[in-house]
């Protein structure tokens, strides 16, 4: 490895220790119905998403909690402490689209349709609050 490579592998390496992150991959729900429900908790404090996101109806909310529960622990392992209440907020989330399934459904007069299932990758970032931002 070249030493420009290094410093910069490096580099990243130190960064990745004080972020706090958990991704979910291959979701079979298209990224758009995920959306609506990232939209929901975009920003919140970590205990309010998780009760907004157990009383939400939509299905792609039991994927999200999971998320956001793994992330929580994440933080916890790297800091080796449990998180207060209050204490963790969701600072970035997002929803990629993940591999697409393509089928055929039988059509009249013989034709096929063609169907995409899709799915989605989510990740999801927490942090601390600080002191001045409480």
């Amino acid at each position: 490895m070249g030493s420009r490579k290094k410093i910069m592998a490096d580099r990243i390496k130190e960064a990745k220790k004080t972020t706090y992150f958990a991704s979910l991959r291959n979701v079979p729900s298209s990224p758009r119905k995920m959306r609506y429900v990232v939209d929901l908790v975009r920003g919140m404090e970590v205990s309010k998403a998780l009760a907004t996101l157990k009383f939400c109806s939509k299905d792609a909310s039991k994927d999200l909690e999971k998320v956001v529960r793994s992330a929580i622990a994440n933080w916890e392992q790297k800091n080796d402490r449990k998180a207060e209440n209050g204490e963790l907020y969701i600072s970035k989330i997002y929803v990629d689209e993940g591999a697409t399934l393509k089928r055929m459904r039988p059509a009249p007069q013989g034709r096929g349709y063609r169907i995409r299932k899709r799915s989605n990758h989510v990740t999801v970032f927490v942090d601390a609050l600080n002191n001045e931002e409480k």
